[in-house]
């Protein structure tokens, strides 16, 4: 009768194989371990880990003796934003929003009827550029304070003020469902685009159904590869 092998992983990571009668080919289970103690017995006390974070040097700011947010750095105003259909019918309104006064009327239109979260009319609506860009960058800067992603408290400073610059100065901007869901959800979905599989049965197809529903809910767009599904 054939001994059916059991793997085994021995010390030092090396694969070793048991067979059914107990006995053992290449094992390293009888081979001596180092020593974690001293010569008089005693447990020597492991090194301490060194965990550093990253640095961050400024680029689009400047600390200064004095601290300037950079929202502090330009002109805003008021204005309204409203959007109309081709037949002259306003199809969105809201009236007296806060946008940097540099921004186009077109940007303005854009991200308060996109991206602004709350019901419009009530106090939980947004009102200024100020609260989007801010509830983002706030929601990423205490991600990577949590996480320990910076080497110091001034390194994470200056990545928080660096993203506002860049977003309130229009030199970058984040997918759609960033400003749709951070700073709102727990776990925000923050990815725009994903790519699913499917296998050919009935369960899978309609589990896919699901799957892109629920992405389409939060904003981002889906792709499926459906090679596997009879034609």
């Amino acid at each position: 009768m054939e001994d059916r092998a059991a793997y085994h992983v021995g010390t030092a990571g090396q694969q070793t194989v048991e067979s059914s009668s107990g006995a053992h080919a290449g094992s390293t289970a009888d081979a001596p371990r180092p020593s974690t103690g001293s010569a008089d017995g005693r447990a020597r006390p492991k090194a301490a880990q060194t965990v550093t974070g990253l640095t961050f040097p400024r680029f689009f700011t400047d600390a200064g003796p004095v601290r300037v947010d950079p929202f502090d750095e330009i002109e805003w105003e008021l204005r309204h934003a409203v959007i109309g259909s081709e037949r002259g019918d306003v199809v969105f309104e809201q009236r007296d929003v806060e946008v940097p006064k540099a921004w186009s009327q077109q940007a303005t239109n854009i991200v308060v009827s996109k991206y602004f979260r709350g019901q419009i009319g009530t106090p939980e609506r947004e009102r200024s550029v100020k609260q989007l860009i801010g509830r983002v960058v706030t929601t990423i800067t205490e991600w990577a304070r949590a996480q320990k992603y910076f080497a110091t408290d001034e390194d994470l400073q200056a990545f928080s003020d660096d993203l506002k610059h860049i977003l309130v100065h229009q030199k970058a901007a984040f997918n759609s469902p960033v400003w749709f869901n951070c700073g709102f959800e727990t776990h925000p979905q923050c990815s725009a685009c994903f790519i699913n599989s499917v296998q050919d049965t009935m369960d899978s197809i309609l589990s896919l159904a699901r799957t892109e529903g629920m992405l389409f809910k939060y904003g981002s767009g889906t792709g499926t590869n459906l090679s596997p599904v009879r034609s």
